[in-house]
């Protein structure tokens, strides 16, 4: 007697999943944008951004369904734990990130995430992450700060 083994569903792949969470994802972010002004008389307005966001998530995560769903599953096809693993490490990081914003200013956090993910992520020299920390710290204040005026959360340190 043969066993078989019974072959997925098109909707139980990975990520017609994931592409599904993130459409409604996007819709909730359209939704949310349409709520705030468009366009100001300065230009875009704060809901600009994030309703083009929307939109194009809305339309990546529908290809990756529709990719997906018609593509066949590759045979013998294992998840992969190690990466899974990171993933989730680097969207936790980001979330520590997230609720660190305010306390210690926006600056001082993405120098934060940048020296993680280039030190810990990529596995780079400390003098290489360092490096990238600073550097994209400095650019972050330059274009934004100071070409743009615009104003980033700073912490008690200032900045």
């Amino acid at each position: 007697m043969r066993v078989s083994v019974a072959k997925k569903s098109w909707y139980m792949k990975g990520d017609v999943a994931s592409g599904a969470v993130l459409v409604a994802l996007g819709v909730y972010i359209i939704s949310e944008a349409r709520r705030w002004n468009y366009s100001g008389p300065e230009g875009p307005g704060p809901g600009f951004f994030p309703l083009w966001y929307g939109i194009a998530m809305v339309i990546l995560s529908l290809w990756l369904v529709v990719v997906s769903a018609v593509r066949p599953a590759a045979a013998g096809a294992k998840i992969e734990w190690r990466g899974v693993g990171k993933a989730m490490l680097v969207w936790g990081v980001f979330a520590a990130c997230t609720a660190l914003l305010k306390p210690l200013g926006f600056l001082t956090v993405l120098a934060l995430l940048t020296l993680f993910i280039v030190g810990v992520m990529y596995g780079k020299p400390l003098k290489i992450a360092c490096a990238a920390a600073a550097g994209t710290t400095v650019g972050f204040y330059l274009v934004f700060s100071l070409a743009l005026n615009v104003g980033l959360p700073v912490g008690p340190l200032g900045f």
